[in-house]
């Protein structure tokens, strides 16, 4: 199966396997969208990551939970393909919650989660988690 780019909203492929979320289409109830999208990379059957770039919005309740909720049904399948989530945040306070907080979601989810300082911290940790080079994740 081949991606289209022109189907994903909340998800840059254009790098592909190097996935990055699109903050702007966070609005509320993107949800939906955002499930659509992780379908299609499941069903691509090729191993990816997600990469957070300085994710600032918060996540409305429902797509919260929407969200959770897929991610639990889903995440045998999801951990075989997405090697790992990446969020990079140059600011060291903010990095140093998030890493708190990726903890946690590594636990519930199965998915290692990094948090980096730079994009190029993140290709190559990217990278590693891909296979292509040695590192995290």
């Amino acid at each position: 199966m081949s991606l289209n780019p022109n189907t994903f909203t909340v998800h840059d492929i254009s790098d592909f396997p190097f996935v990055l979320f699109n903050s702007e289409a966070a609005q509320p109830g993107y949800a939906s969208q955002w499930e659509r999208e992780m379908i299609l990379l499941a069903k691509n059957d090729k191993a990816f990551v997600i990469v957070y770039d300085q994710h600032r919005s918060e996540e409305d309740h429902d797509d919260r939970k929407h969200r959770g909720i897929w991610l639990k049904h889903n995440k045998s399948e999801l951990g075989r393909l997405c090697k790992c989530l990446i969020s990079v945040e140059p600011d060291e306070a903010r990095r140093h919650a998030l890493k708190a907080l990726s903890e946690m979601a590594t636990k519930a989810f199965g998915i290692p989660h990094e948090v980096v300082a730079t994009r190029d911290d993140a290709l190559q940790i990217a990278h590693s988690s891909l296979g292509r080079r040695s590192g995290s994740c």
